[in-house]
């Protein structure tokens, strides 16, 4: 199996796989659809279910949150058949809500991030150490670097019930060594940062909400990369970008993210951005900015990464406002070329299985209340299968593969298991 540094030796260690965000499977891994095939859904309740992590073969993990200014989270193991608890962490003091993430850490432990705590777990969920964060603002999430520090920043945007935001300012960056959790390195951005951070080796990209930053750990301090900067937000009605996907010479991601506090049970009709939304692609090396209108329409709305296949040349961005996806054929040049689209309405994380060319995408029925698990064949945009996942609502959170032709997916209000049925 391929590990990645710092992470535990598992098909998916952490949310979209790992710090680059690829949301490929670490292990060669699919559904592999054939003709007469069929998806069958095992689900349940799960209130402010975020992600389900893999560890060692059969165990599956799962975040949970309440909500408010004085949230709460906690850690399921789940039995990977069934869904049901096998065993619950302690409640982890949180703060101000917004989904925050977990992973398994080569050194055996787990790591949460939630509000302005971090928290370290044993793999049996019985032992905790918990330390508060310096902003009281809620941190999205972590990534975990080589040598197996944390990087966090505070989350910078609107909030469900604080729809004027915050006093903006810049976020910070902090590093935290991950057997005290103690904050090692901090970096004062530019920008405020409402995406989450994505990493490739030692550099953290972070998407402000006008530029692309670049900021390098070298073990002892972060520094911020001052020939790096490059500015996407350059039109107007134009509003800010979600969380990057890295490759080897570029990163990429979705922009026109405003609105996405006024999510309702789905993000359809949602969006503020009087501009079209875009899939943007950063080159890493010259900062050179490509855009791709994904459907061309105004009120786009989207809080969650393309999907890139590097195999295949293929990048696919979605336009949760508008209920669009759409696929472009890219080259080393950064050209950007419709390939193909379809009307769905995906708003979740996509979960990309390149070994056998299938994306696994959602499309919420508003009229049926009802979301369903789409698998697309990356290539054509072929519909290969689809089921009700269970949830009523729309899922803007994350998915993961299972350990043998299966997925796992989360909503506010549900988490299901996907399996093939022949």
């Amino acid at each position: 199996m391929h590990a990645l540094p710092g992470l535990w030796p598992s098909p998916w260690p952490a949310e979209d796989g790992g710090a680059e965000r690829r949301q490929v499977p670490l292990v060669p891994s699919g559904l592999a659809l054939r003709i007469g095939d069929t998806l069958e859904v095992t689900s349940r309740l799960s209130i402010a279910s975020t992600m389900v992590i893999l560890r060692d073969p059969g165990e599956v993990y799962l975040l949970c949150h309440t909500g408010g200014d004085g949230a709460i989270s906690w850690v399921e193991q789940l039995d990977p058949v069934t869904l049901e608890p096998v065993r619950r962490s302690a409640d982890l003091p949180g703060g101000p809500t917004w989904p925050g993430g977990i992973a398994a850490h080569a050194n055996g432990s787990l790591y949460v991030v939630f509000g302005r705590h971090a928290h370290r777990l044993s793999a049996d969920l019985s032992e905790v150490l918990t330390v508060e964060l310096p902003r009281d603002r809620p941190y999205n999430s972590f990534v975990v670097l080589p040598d197996g520090c944390l990087a966090t920043k505070d989350f910078a945007g609107a909030r469900p019930g604080h729809l004027d935001g915050d006093d903006l300012g810049g976020s910070e960056l902090l590093v935290l060594e991950p057997d005290s959790l103690a904050v090692v390195g901090r970096c004062a951005l530019p920008e405020p940062s409402i995406a989450r951070l994505s990493a490739s080796g030692s550099d953290v990209y972070v998407v402000g909400d006008t530029s692309l930053f670049r900021v390098r750990w070298d073990g002892r301090q972060l520094l911020l990369d001052a020939s790096f900067g490059p500015r996407y937000r350059t039109m107007d009605g134009q509003t800010y970008g979600w969380d990057a996907v890295i490759t080897d010479d570029a990163a990429w991601f979705l922009d026109n993210g405003a609105g996405n506090e006024r999510y309702a049970g789905s993000f359809r009709g949602l969006g503020v951005s009087t501009a079209p939304l875009h899939l943007v692609r950063v080159g890493l090396g010259d900062g050179s900015v490509s855009m791709a209108e994904v459907c061309g329409l105004p009120g786009g709305l989207i809080a969650n990464p393309p999907a890139v296949d590097t195999e295949r040349h293929i990048a696919v961005g979605y336009d949760s406002g508008n209920g669009v996806v759409s696929a472009f054929r890219f080259g080393d040049d950064g050209v950007l070329t419709p390939l193909w689209q379809r009307a769905m309405n995906h708003a979740a994380h996509p979960l990309l299985l390149a070994d056998t060319g299938e994306l696994v995408l959602c499309d919420h029925d508003a009229a049926r209340n009802a979301e369903q698990v789409v698998v697309l064949r990356i290539e054509t945009g072929e519909e290969l299968a689809r089921a009700d996942t269970g949830s009523p609502v729309q899922s803007v959170l994350f998915g993961a593969p299972g350990f043998d032709r299966d997925l796992y997916l989360c909503s506010f209000t549900t988490v299901s298991r996907v399996t093939v049925s022949g």
